[in-house]
C-alpha cells in the first residue's frame, strides 16, 4: 500500500477537519491512526477512502489519484471496504443476506456467486450457525464480524476501519482485534483508526499521529510509542497508556 497526501484541506462549515496535511507512504500493509478524539483521524480516514473529498490538496492510494468526479469516486470506493463504529447491517436482513446484497447490487455478482462468496466469508470468520440469524439475535461482536465479513467477502484493495471495536465491551473487542490481525497477517491492506494502543504497537506497520487536523507524528510503531518525539503526542500517550 502507498498513500501521497500532499497539504490535505478539509472543512466542515466553520470547522477545520484537517488542517493542510500531508502525509507521504512508501510501502505498508497496516497503517494506524491515533490521537485524541475531534482531531481528525475519521476525517483523513474518510478521505483516503474516497467517503469524503478534500477542499484542498491532493489525495493519492496505491494508483487511484482521488478527484471530485462522483463515478470516479463510486468506481474507486467499490474497489475498497469500509467498517465504522455502528455495525450498519440492515436489521430486517439475516447476516447471510447482509453480505450477498452488496455482492450483488454493489459488486454485480449473480445471486448464486454472491452466495457462494458470503458463504466463505462467514465460514471464515466462524459464523455459518449464524447466518439465518437477524442482527438482534447476534452479540455486538458477532455483528461487527458479519460486519467485516462483507467489507472482506469481495477481496477488497484496501481494508478503512473506523474504531471498530468503540461499540464493544473488553470480551468482544479483544475477538474483533484478533480478526483484524488475522486479516493483516494474510495479506490485507489495512487502515484503521483506533483507541487501542496495545493493538496499534502490536498490527501496525506505521503509525499516524493526529491532532488537530495535521499529523504530528509518523513512524514505525516501536519508535512512536517508544519514544514520542512531539509534545502533544507524549501527552496523548501519557494519559492512554496510564493505566
Amino acid at each position: 500500500m502507498k498513500l501521497e497526501v500532499d497539504r490535505v484541506t478539509k472543512r466542515y462549515g466553520a470547522t477545520t477537519a484537517l488542517d493542510g496535511l500531508s502525509l507521504h507512504l512508501a510501502s505498508a500493509r497496516v497503517m494506524v491512526l491515533i490521537g485524541p478524539s475531534g482531531g481528525g483521524k475519521s476525517t483523513l480516514l474518510r478521505v483516503l477512502g474516497g467517503l469524503e473529498t478534500a477542499d484542498e490538496g491532493t489525495v493519492q492510494v496505491n494508483d487511484h489519484r482521488l478527484i471530485a468526479d462522483p463515478a470516479a469516486l463510486q468506481a474507486y470506493r467499490r474497489q475498497n471496504g469500509f467498517l465504522f463504529q455502528q455495525f450498519n447491517l440492515f436489521p430486517h436482513m439475516s447476516a447471510r443476506r447482509n453480505i450477498t446484497l452488496p455482492l450483488e447490487k454493489v459488486h454485480g455478482h449473480p445471486p448464486d456467486k454472491a452466495l457462494q462468496l458470503a458463504e466463505q466469508a462467514l465460514g471464515r470468520f466462524g459464523l455459518l450457525e449464524h447466518a439465518d440469524k437477524l442482527p438482534a439475535q447476534l452479540s455486538g461482536g458477532q455483528q461487527q464480524r458479519v460486519g467485516i465479513a462483507r467489507a472482506v467477502a469481495f477481496s477488497p484493495e484496501v481494508l478503512f476501519l473506523d474504531e471498530p471495536t468503540s461499540a464493544l465491551d473488553p470480551e468482544m473487542t479483544a475477538e474483533v482485534l484478533e480478526l483484524i490481525q488475522e486479516l493483516a497477517e494474510a495479506g490485507q491492506d489495512i487502515i484503521l483508526s483506533t483507541h487501542e494502543m496495545g493493538f496499534a504497537r502490536a498490527v501496525a506497520d506505521q503509525v499516524a499521529f493526529v491532532a488537530a487536523g495535521k499529523i504530528e507524528e509518523f513512524r514505525p510503531p516501536a519508535e512512536l510509542f517508544g519514544a514520542p518525539e512531539s509534545a502533544l503526542c507524549q501527552r496523548f500517550l501519557s494519559r492512554v497508556m496510564r493505566y
